[in-house]
C-alpha cells in the first residue's frame, strides 16, 4: 500500500507542477507552441466578444415525469418512486428491461466513447478520474488516467493502455473522439476550469494502442470540449470564465490555437459543418453560435450570436446533442444538479433534468419535451433528500450527460442520472418519449461516493447499436456494458452511426438508382445538394418529387460510401445521411 501511495503521489506532484509552470509546460510540449506571453491567459484583453442577443423563454410542454414502461421478466424494479434509490434497495442493484453483460474497472468518469477502426478493432474509451489528485490518493481504486479497452468480446472487456498525458490524467468532461480522423483528445480540467494543458492520440491504426500526436499548453483554459465532425477543430471550453479556444488540428502533430473566444461555455457540440456550434451556457441558457468564419479559418474570425433559449427548471446546462428526425433538426439537451447549486438563493428541488429542443429556426429555439424522472419533480425531490447521496452537491437525483446513437432518426436516448444510475428513454414519438429501462448498479459506500453509499453515474454513455448495447460508467464502481432487451428497443431505430460502426450486412448493387429528396410541406425549397461517396451528385425531378440520382460507379474501389442530402428550405437547413454497402 505504501509503495501505491508513494507511485500516486509521484503523479500528483508531477502533474500539479506541469499545470502550474508554464517554463516548464513550453519546455515539454510536443509539436510547435504558442507563444509564452498567451499561454494560460487569466484575464488577458483581447479575442472575441460576439454581440450577444437577447436571452427568451418560450412557451414548454407540461412540467411532468416521462411516463415510463413496464419492466419484463428478470427486472429487479424500483420500489417506489420512479428515479428514486432508497436506503436498503436491492444490493443486487436495480434493473429494468436491460442485462448485465460485463463490468471492468473499479473508477469511472464523466465520458464513454466508441471506436472501430479502419482494421476493424473495437475500442472504448473512458476516463477514471472524477476529481484530480483525489482518485490518485485513493488507495483503494483503479488507475488514473484513461482507460483503453479491447472490446471484440463484449461481455470480456480487455484493457490494452493507460493514457496518462497531463490532459488524460485530468480531463474532468473533455475527452473527445473524431471517429472520421481517429482522433481521441482532452485538455486539463477540473469543476472550475484549469490551465489549457492539451492532448491529442491517433487511434485510427490500431485504437487499442493510441499514439500520442501532441501534448502542450494550447488553449488558454479546460473543463468541456467541442469537436468538429471534419476532426480539424478541437473546442477547449472553460466553463467558470469567458474563454474558448480553437485548436486547429489539420496536422494533429502540430496543432495551433486559431481562435480565442470570450464565451462562457459548459459541453459545446457542433453541427455537421462545423459552422454552428450548440453551446451549454452555465449560466442557465442554450446559445447557439455561428462558427463559419473559425471552420473556414478566416483571418481573425468573429463569431455570431444566433440565439439564447432559457426554460423554467434550467439548472446548470451541460451539454446539447445535434440530431434529427426524418430531417427535423433537435438538440438533446442535458442540464446537471439543480437551482441552488451554484446559487444559494435557487430552488434545491427544481431539478434540470433533460429535454429535446426544436432548432428547426435556430432563431427561435422552442423546449419539444422534457425526459425526467419521477424523482426530479420538486415534491417527490423534497420527499428522497435523505436518501443515499441525495444530499450531496455532486452527487443527488439529477441528470448529467445524455447521448443517442445516431445523428439521423436516433428513436433511442441514454442518460447518466448520477445517483438513479442509467435511465434509457425511447424518442420515437419526439412529443411524447417514454423511458423503457434503466440499470442502477449495486450500490455500496465507496470513496468515489463520499461513502454515501450511491450510485455516480455522470458518464456519458456510448452505445453499440447493432447489439442493442449501452457503455457506460459509474464513478464508485467502473465501466459496464448493458442489453437493452429488444421487447422495448424502437423497432424503427437507425441511422447514420454518431460513430464509427460496422457497414450494414445488406449490399447495394454497383448500378445506378435513385433516392427521393423528402422536402418540408408549405415551405419554398431555396436549393439541394447532394453527395455520394463525398462526390456531387445530380438532383432531378420528376413531378413533384426530386429524387438524387446515384451512380456507384463514380466511387469505385470502395466497399461502401454516404449518401448525404442537404434541402435549403426557408430559413433552415435539413440533411439526411445513409450509408450504402456497395457488393464487391
Amino acid at each position: 500500500m505504501a509503495g501505491i501511495l508513494k507511485s500516486r503521489w509521484t503523479i500528483v506532484v508531477l502533474v500539479v507542477a506541469l499545470l502550474v509552470t508554464t517554463a516548464i509546460a513550453v519546455d515539454m510540449a510536443v509539436g510547435d507552441t504558442t507563444p509564452p506571453n498567451d499561454l494560460f491567459a487569466i484575464g488577458q484583453a483581447g479575442g472575441d466578444t460576439p454581440d450577444p442577443v437577447q436571452v427568451v423563454k418560450r412557451q414548454e410542454p407540461p412540467f411532468a415525469p416521462t411516463p415510463v414502461e413496464k419492466c419484463g421478466p428478470g427486472s429487479r424494479p424500483e420500489p417506489g418512486v420512479d428515479g428514486r434509490v432508497p436506503a436498503g434497495s436491492d444490493p443486487d442493484g436495480l434493473i429494468c428491461n436491460l442485462q448485465v453483460v460485463a463490468h471492468q474497472g473499479t473508477e469511472g468518469g464523466f465520458k464513454v466513447l466508441r471506436y472501430i477502426d479502419p482494421q476493424g478493432h473495437e475500442c472504448a474509451f473512458y476516463d477514471t478520474t472524477l476529481l484530480f489528485p483525489t482518485n490518485a490518493l485513493n488507495p483503494g481504486g483503479g488507475s488514473v488516467g484513461v482507460a483503453v479497452l479491447d472490446m471484440a468480446d463484449p461481455s470480456h472487456p480487455v484493457q490494452t493502455a493507460t493514457l496518462t498525458e497531463p490532459a488524460m490524467l485530468s480531463p474532468h468532461e473533455s475527452l473527445n473522439l473524431n471517429a472520421k480522423r481517429g482522433l481521441l483528445a482532452a485538455v486539463a480540467g477540473n469543476p472550475a476550469t484549469a490551465p489549457g494543458f492539451f492532448s491529442v492520440y491517433d487511434v485510427q491504426k490500431d485504437c487499442r494502442h493510441p499514439v500520442l500526436d501532441a501534448t502542450g499548453p494550447w488553449a488558454r483554459f479546460g473543463h468541456e470540449s467541442g469537436f468538429s465532425a471534419d476532426g480539424k477543430t478541437f473546442y477547449a471550453t472553460s466553463t467558470a470564465l469567458q474563454a474558448i479556444t480553437a485548436i486547429d488540428l489539420t496536422d494533429p502533430t502540430h496543432p495551433k490555437d486559431v481562435w480565442q473566444g470570450n464565451v462562457k461555455s459548459h459541453g459545446m457540440s457542433l453541427s455537421d459543418d462545423g459552422n454552428r456550434a450548440y453551446i451549454a451556457d452555465p449560466g442557465g441558457q442554450l446559445l447557439i453560435l455561428d462558427t463559419s468564419q473559425i471552420q473556414a479559418r478566416k483571418p481573425s474570425p468573429h463569431a455570431r450570436e444566433i440565439a439564447r433559449l432559457t426554460w423554467t427548471a434550467a439548472s446548470i446546462p451541460q451539454n446539447a446533442i445535434p440530431f434529427n428526425e426524418n430531417g427535423h433538426p433537435y438538440l438533446l439537451e442535458t442540464d446537471e444538479y439543480n437551482q441552488s447549486t451554484t446559487n444559494p438563493s435557487g430552488d434545491k428541488n427544481m431539478v434540470g433534468g433533460a429535454r429535446i429542443i426544436d432548432i428547426s429556426d435556430e432563431t427561435k429555439p422552442v423546449v419539444a419535451a422534457n425526459l425526467r424522472l419521477a424523482v426530479n419533480q420538486p415534491a417527490e425531490h423534497a420527499a428522497a433528500s435523505g436518501d443515499p447521496g441525495a444530499s450531496s452537491v455532486v452527487q443527488g437525483y439529477a441528470a448529467h450527460y445524455c447521448n443517442v446513437p445516431y445523428e439521423d432518426n436516433p428513436k433511442i436516448a441514454a442518460c447518466g442520472f448520477i445517483a438513479s444510475g442509467l435511465r434509457v428513454f425511447d424518442i420515437s414519438d419526439i412529443q411524447h418519449p417514454k423511458e423503457i429501462g434503466y440499470y442502477v448498479v449495486p450500490t455500496h459506500a465507496s470513496f468515489q461516493n463520499s461513502e454515501d453509499g450511491s450510485n455516480f453515474d455522470m458518464s456519458k454513455p456510448a452505445f453499440a447499436p447493432e447489439r442493442r448495447e449501452i457503455w457506460f460508467s459509474d464513478g464508485g464502481t467502473g465501466f459496464y456494458v448493458v442489453r437493452v432487451d429488444k421487447s422495448v428497443w424502437p423497432t424503427a431505430a437507425g441511422g447514420s452511426p454518431a460513430v464509427q460502426a460496422p457497414a450494414a450486412r445488406q449490399c447495394k448493387s454497383r448500378g445506378r438508382f435513385r433516392v427521393r429528396v423528402k422536402t418540408p410541406r408549405g415551405v419554398k425549397v431555396r436549393s439541394i445538394r447532394a453527395t455520394f461517396g463525398g462526390k456531387r451528385v445530380k438532383i432531378v425531378r420528376r413531378g413533384h418529387a426530386r429524387y438524387a440520382l446515384i451512380n456507384p460507379a463514380t466511387v469505385k474501389g470502395h466497399s461502401s460510401a454516404r449518401l448525404v442530402i442537404r434541402v435549403h428550405a426557408g430559413r433552415r437547413t435539413l440533411k439526411t445521411s445513409k450509408l450504402y454497402k456497395l457488393c464487391v
